[in-house]
């Protein structure tokens, strides 16, 4: 008999814009173990008209009449960071499920009450980190623990994506809102680069914002911008591997995401347009008298759904609730938690204080 489906209710996905109707709807109605029942969105037009694109059976404007229903098992929040408290705590004091967006909370104090609100309500739970859901990625992890370079000896991460300043977009340039190059674009690739090669043991950093003031397409007056704009770090992995990492928001022409991973017996080496949370990567590699960097098809057995997943921004969403969804269907707590999200938040308070101090920074785990 086949597993019971997840039955999801969808807060954030209004069907004009946003994440949520262009990556978390489009991934969930492709997956046969999961089932969108509700969708809640501020209004009650925008609720109503998002169920009708997506033949979803129904509509809220009223958060807890949502959170009432007990045929929802599982609440995905992905609506703008300050959002996110409010609402995920809403969910599990209801008992529900969660899956939010990454970051979990505008600061590591929100998440922390997240997390421990989660394990008392015993609920399971999972954060937005996709690039975990990449095949690329994931090929990349068995990989190096296969041997193919041998010892890791150094890491090499840079990701130079566009700048702040598309219309609507005033409210990321305030770095009290939680979002920003340091925390989406450094947090999606920094777990990417911790999950397939190793964890940092310890940072030296640089956190700056370079543009300090910005000017919004169709506007003609800049706004400042306290939300950093360039992160530097270096530092050494738990593998003993040296490692360097530079996140930017380029004004202009961002060349898009590298990895390099040099080992004692090879290399590899991955690019993409954009991040690996939203992007598959091309990836290349050499061993030893290799005299040149060929290109590495990915296997098969990283892909985890089915076909009829679109491939882009809903492809690694759907990678990863799949996993949500054997999870809950299992009984057994998924690895991608708000635990997880928890020390992801840690290891970014830990860069910052490596910037603020001008001194070398122990990571703890």
């Amino acid at each position: 008999m086949p597993e019971k489906k997840v039955r999801i209710g969808i807060v954030g996905a209004n069907v004009n814009y946003g994440w949520g109707s262009r990556a978390h709807l489009p991934a969930l109605k492709a997956l046969p173990m999961t089932e969108v029942v509700a969708v809640f969105t501020a209004h009650k037009e925008t609720a109503e008209e998002t169920a009708k694109a997506f033949n979803i059976p129904m509509a809220f404007s009223n958060l807890e009449d949502m959170l009432n229903r007990k045929d929802i098992d599982l609440i995905d929040v992905c609506v703008r960071v300050p959002g996110h408290h409010a609402l995920v705590m809403a969910a599990l004091q209801a008992g529900k499920h969660v899956f939010c967006e990454w970051p979990l909370g505008t600061n590591t104090t929100e998440a922390k009450q997240m997390a421990d609100l989660a394990k008392a309500k015993g609920v399971w739970t999972m954060i937005g980190l996709q690039a975990r859901g990449s095949p690329s990625v994931n090929q990349i992890k068995s990989m190096i623990a296969d041997g193919y370079v041998g010892q890791v000896v150094a890491v090499n991460l840079s990701q130079f994506g566009p700048s702040a300043g598309r219309p609507g977009g005033e409210w990321v340039l305030d770095r009290k809102n939680g979002v920003n190059v340091f925390t989406i674009a450094g947090g999606h690739s920094i777990d990417a680069l911790c999950y397939a090669v190793a964890d940092f043991q310890e940072v030296s950093a640089k956190v700056t914002t370079q543009r300090k003031r910005i000017t919004i397409a169709g506007t003609k007056d800049p706004i400042e911008m306290t939300s950093p704009d360039n992160v530097l770090i270096s530092g050494v992995l738990k593998n003993g591997a040296v490692a360097s990492v530079h996140v930017a928001a380029m004004p202009h022409h961002g060349t898009g995401f590298k990895l390099e991973i040099y080992g004692t017996e090879g290399t590899l080496i991955a690019t993409a347009s954009a991040g690996p949370n939203t992007t598959e990567l091309n990836l290349v590699g050499g061993r030893g008298t290799d005299t040149a960097l060929q290109p590495i098809a990915i296997q098969p057995k990283y892909t985890w759904v089915p076909a009829a997943v679109p491939l882009g921004a809903p492809f690694n969403v759907a990678q990863v609730m799949q996993h949500f969804g054997e999870a809950i269907q299992s009984g057994k707590p998924a690895e991608l938690d708000f635990n997880h999200a928890l020390k992801m938040h840690h290891l970014l308070d830990t860069i910052q204080a490596a910037s603020d101090t001008g001194k070398v920074q122990t990571v703890h785990a």
